[in-house]
C-alpha cells in the first residue's frame, strides 16, 4: 500500500493543524485557536507534539510589544503528512469494492 500511516496525525487537532499548514506558509497561535476552536492548553499540547516530531517549526517574535508565535510546516512534516494522506486515500480506494 502506498503511503504510511502516521500516529502523529491520529488526533483530529493535529490533522487539522497540518492541513492548515499545508496551504499556508505560516500561521500564528491565535489564528489556529480561532480556526480550530480549542483551548490554549489543548492547542499548545498538540503543537508541541508536532514540534517534537520535527513536523512543524516555531518562530517567536514581537509585534510591537506583544509576543507572537508563528508556526510553519517543515519539509519532513509536509512529506510525512502527504504520505499519511496517500495511505488514507489508498485505504479508501481498497475498501470501495
Amino acid at each position: 500500500m502506498k503511503g504510511n500511516y502516521d500516529k502523529a496525525f491520529e488526533n483530529v487537532v493535529r490533522l487539522r493543524v497540518m492541513s492548515i499548514l499545508m496551504v499556508n506558509e505560516q500561521v500564528d497561535f491565535n489564528t489556529f485557536k480561532e480556526l480550530l476552536d480549542v483551548t490554549d492548553g489543548n492547542l499548545a499540547t498538540h503543537l508541541r507534539n508536532l514540534e517534537k516530531q520535527v513536523y512543524i517549526q516555531v518562530e517567536k517574535s514581537f509585534v510591537g510589544r506583544k509576543p507572537q508565535t508563528n508556526y510553519s510546516a517543515t519539509k519532513s512534516g509536509k512529506d510525512a503528512f502527504q504520505a499519511h494522506l496517500d495511505f488514507l486515500e489508498n485505504l479508501i480506494k481498497e475498501n470501495k469494492t
